[in-house]
């Protein structure tokens, strides 16, 4: 297994926690998160990376509200599925959002099938192990929910705020308002 490195960025929205193999990035968590570190090796030490170097300028932008204008090198492990649905992640644009079921959809039209579980869909979104530059926040439920982010509701509102999303009409269940 190959040495995983680790180190730590202070963001807007709390302390994350950024992982690497030595040449790309292979995690990108928020403390405290749903699948905390899940695809981090248990043998890991903490260095100063040039990817690390790489991220920390694309986080200072995103979070500066600039759209980033490339993408960091990325190593993720999963299977075939979930690597699928990142790569689908990956393609929707900066302060837009895709719904559940529209994941599921393309992913059955892709595989020549009838239908996909969204919520199978959901489950390879909530284990996106590189949060934020991998933007599961820009998934949302199909009736206007804002709901399924492991870093939480409330950072996935201020991603999406951040990216300037047209967020009328949604609202986080449990709380019965609309944004």
């Amino acid at each position: 297994m190959t040495m995983q490195y680790t180190c730590k960025y202070l963001s807007p929205l709390g302390e994350m926690l950024l992982a690497s193999d030595g040449e790309a990035l292979t995690g990108a968590w928020f403390e405290g998160q749903k699948y905390y570190a899940a695809a981090l090796a248990v043998a890991h030490e903490e260095k100063s990376l040039p990817v690390f170097e790489e991220t920390r300028t694309w986080l200072d932008g995103y979070f500066s509200g600039r759209k980033p204008d490339f993408m960091l090198p990325l190593h993720l492990q999963g299977s075939p599925f979930r690597l699928a649905v990142w790569e689908m992640l990956q393609k929707i644009p900066y302060g837009e959002t895709v719904t559940y079921r529209d994941l599921a959809l393309e992913i059955a039209r892709k595989r020549g099938i009838r239908s996909m579980s969204a919520q199978a869909v959901g489950g390879a979104v909530a284990h996106n192990p590189v949060s934020v530059i991998i933007p599961c926040h820009r998934v949302v439920g199909s009736h206007g929910s804002l709901t399924g982010y492991a870093g939480g509701l409330e950072r996935k509102v201020r991603l999406l705020n951040l990216e300037g999303a047209d967020l009328k009409g949604f609202f986080v269940p449990g709380r019965g308002t609309a944004l």
